[in-house]
């Protein structure tokens, strides 16, 4: 996969469908490389008529590391952030929007729609913020406002978020498992599909997991505020995905981002968790699809 020279510093990245097309770009959350976007929804996209970029962000798969900062004590920050008090970050929300801003600079790409999930989907929102005459929608999936008010994790959840990743293969897979019987989907409305996701873990372990990064990632975003008074200001098309059984981000936090964006839409899926379950792709893409189209 090619590297470009983005923000200051490289980023690992990857292209689907016919430049020129309008430009999409895909952007994960908390500690993901790009290939959890599964190529099978990156193709999605592409045949309904997008050039789709999706990319590491800092601080994880093969993209830069800031491996010089201090590592932080993250038990000891969320339980000062969740008591309201100020955490500090290696760097902010508003940095890793300008990663992406400087990737569409490196491909020449002047404007594009934006796709984000978890905290892909608050740096899709700062991107909208900070960068209005760039991105031409705003798609944000399984996310928040940054707003204290709204609920916190499920124990469960936050058990999944406080757990030190795994040393070895065996364990990163049996540790992929567990997480997602935690965070994923009802398996009422979605299956449990154990041989998928140990494939998944499989692909994850081997192209690069990086623990540190998705501590410095965490903080970073919890250091960063809430957008809801810059979320109201917003005047482009919006879209706000969220599943019925997420534990991370309750349905609440959706809600509020609803509210936030004027004339924001709304698909709530009933079932759905903090993670892309393939059997949810056709009707993500399509709504992304209709969305970026109206534009």
């Amino acid at each position: 996969m090619p590297t470009a020279s983005a923000n200051g510093i490289d980023l690992e990245y990857e292209t689907f469908g016919t430049r020129g097309r309008p430009a999409l770009l895909l952007i994960m959350g908390l500690g993901g490389p790009m290939i959890m976007w599964e190529e099978a929804f990156c193709r999605a996209l592409e045949d309904k008529g997008f050039f789709v970029i999706r990319y590491d962000n800092r601080d994880c798969g093969r993209s830069k590391k800031f491996d010089s900062q201090p590592l932080p004590d993250l038990a000891g920050a969320m339980a000062t952030w969740m008591q309201g008090g100020k955490i500090d970050g290696p760097y902010r929300l508003s940095d890793m929007a300008a990663d992406g801003i400087g990737l569409l600079d490196a491909l020449g790409i002047e404007t594009a729609h934006v796709v984000g999930t978890s905290m892909g989907g608050m740096i899709a929102q700062t991107l909208a913020i900070e960068y209005p005459s760039r991105i031409r929608s705003l798609t944000s999936i399984m996310s928040s406002t940054g707003d204290r008010a709204l609920p916190d994790p499920s124990p469960k959840a936050m058990a999944v978020l406080m757990t030190p990743s795994a040393e070895t293969k065996p364990d990163f897979i049996e540790q992929h498992l567990a997480s997602n019987r935690a965070i994923g989907a009802d398996s009422a409305f979605f299956p449990y599909e154990e041989a998928r996701l140990r494939a998944r873990a499989e692909r994850l372990w081997d192209y690069g997991i990086e623990r540190d990064g998705s501590t410095r990632q965490m903080l970073s975003s919890l250091a960063s505020g809430d957008r809801t008074p810059a979320l109201e200001k917003l005047s482009l098309p919006s879209l706000v995905i969220h599943g019925t059984a997420d534990t991370l981000f309750g349905l609440e936090h959706a809600e509020a981002t609803v509210r936030a964006i004027p004339g924001a839409q709304h698909l709530f899926i009933d079932g759905f968790g903090h993670d892309m379950h393939p059997a949810a792709d056709k009707t993500i893409t399509s709504s992304i699809a209709s969305l970026c189209t109206d534009t």
